[in-house]
């Protein structure tokens, strides 16, 4: 397959243009979302929606995911990942299958109802975690573009994913939200450096190869400006898995925590990685492609 988007293996660092769509379709009146939205997404490269979950809803969330912080037993040991200098949990990944309530709002309809109208067809988990930065000692994700270590590490050969991020604690301006660079999906950055064998291994504690160059970030924030995406719990953060992103270190009393969801059109599944020797393994990155089915229902109906 032609490597639309190279990246990594000794080059020097690049910025091109972006070849493929943001919103694969137009604005129609029964789309699940605004025209006023969706011109947003595609200009900007996210979008925040308020409102999709009541509070019981958000509780059930909430129970789910501290129940598995605080209790791991029976989840796969080498999907729980730390924080670099101690025992915090960073992240627990391949949620959607691990834990039946995060496998539920997976497939909440009202996040892939938009997730399918805005990649314009079928999508299937690409990669599922919990994120926890813990208070005190949470440390920072640093700036990157999902897309390129998806391409270069995982295979996925086009711009045609989307993420979703639920907020299921306070996400301040003091406790490391997301930050975003908005209009930085217009822009493919390419990255210097080899990819390490078993990258997955370093990277997913503190990454550092596939990051983007300091200049190429200045131009950006030049172009775009920066901003942070503080919310309260139950808010849903789509955005494009080109958009330059990060979230600085938690030094506050207070945890951030977030589900994570990364939706993949099934026309874009994985291959072979355009960037290093192996893929990584199937909890990071899924090879077993089932495409979600919309639940329409309550997140408490199937409890009720």
């Amino acid at each position: 397959m032609k490597d639309c988007y190279p990246t990594r293996g000794g080059q020097e660092a690049t910025t091109s243009p972006r070849l493929d769509p943001v919103a694969y379709q137009d604005w129609k009146p029964h789309a699940p979302i605004t025209a006023k939205q969706l011109s947003h997404f595609d200009e900007q490269g996210f979008l925040v929606l308020d409102g999709l979950f009541d509070e019981d809803e958000i509780a059930q969330m909430q129970q789910a995911a501290f129940a598995l912080l605080k209790d791991p037993e029976g989840i796969d040991e080498q999907t729980v990942i730390l924080e670099p200098h101690d025992r915090e949990v960073r992240s627990i990944f391949r949620i959607h299958r691990q834990c039946p309530s995060m496998g539920r709002l997976a497939s909440d309809e009202r996040i892939t109802s938009i997730v399918r109208f805005l990649l314009d067809d079928d999508v299937y988990i690409h990669q599922s975690r919990l994120n926890f930065k813990p208070g005190f000692n949470g440390t920072e994700f640093y700036w990157h573009s999902d897309f390129e270590t998806w391409h270069a590490e995982d295979g996925m050969p086009r711009m045609r994913a989307i993420s979703a991020s639920i907020l299921l604690t306070e996400n301040s301006e003091q406790n490391g939200p997301l930050m975003v660079i908005p209009g930085s999906h217009l822009h493919f950055l390419s990255c210097q450096g080899e990819t390490p064998e078993d990258h997955y291994r370093a990277s997913l504690r503190k990454q550092e190869v596939g990051t983007p160059d300091p200049e190429s970030l200045s131009r950006l924030v030049e172009q775009g400006g920066l901003r942070s995406i503080p919310g309260q719990p139950g808010q849903v953060i789509l955005f494009d898995c080109n958009l330059m992103h990060g979230s600085n270190g938690n030094i506050t009393p207070f945890p951030r925590s977030n589900a994570f969801f990364v939706y993949n059109a099934i026309s874009n599944r994985i291959g072979r990685p355009f960037s290093a020797r192996h893929p990584r393994p199937d909890f990071i990155a899924e090879r077993l492609i089932e495409p979600v089915r919309p639940v329409p229902s309550s997140l408490l109906a199937e409890t009720a």
